[in-house]
């Protein structure tokens, strides 16, 4: 796996963020860990790469949140039904 150099947030690597699909972002991050988890890398690949991480994570989570609202709009507007709480 290329270890890619973190930006700015908003920056290029943020954008080029933004193109992927979940699956890919996800497919990512868990490249990244297993990466981690080697410890093939050096201290400062494993910088780099885990700043790379975090960002993947924080997409999957806002990807996640937008799909939940969707759900939520769909459910409650369909028929006036309401959305539970799923432990």
């Amino acid at each position: 796996m290329s270890v890619q150099r973190s930006s700015a947030p908003g920056g290029p690597e943020m954008r080029e963020i933004a193109s992927l699909s979940f699956e890919e972002a996800l497919g990512e991050l868990e490249g990244i860990v297993k990466v981690l988890e080697s410890g093939s890398v050096t201290l400062a690949q494993a910088i780099e790469t885990y700043e790379r991480g975090t960002a993947l994570r924080r997409y999957c989570e806002d990807k996640l949140s937008e799909a939940e609202a969707k759900v939520r709009a769909v459910v409650e507007g369909g028929n006036g039904l309401s959305v539970r709480a799923v432990e």
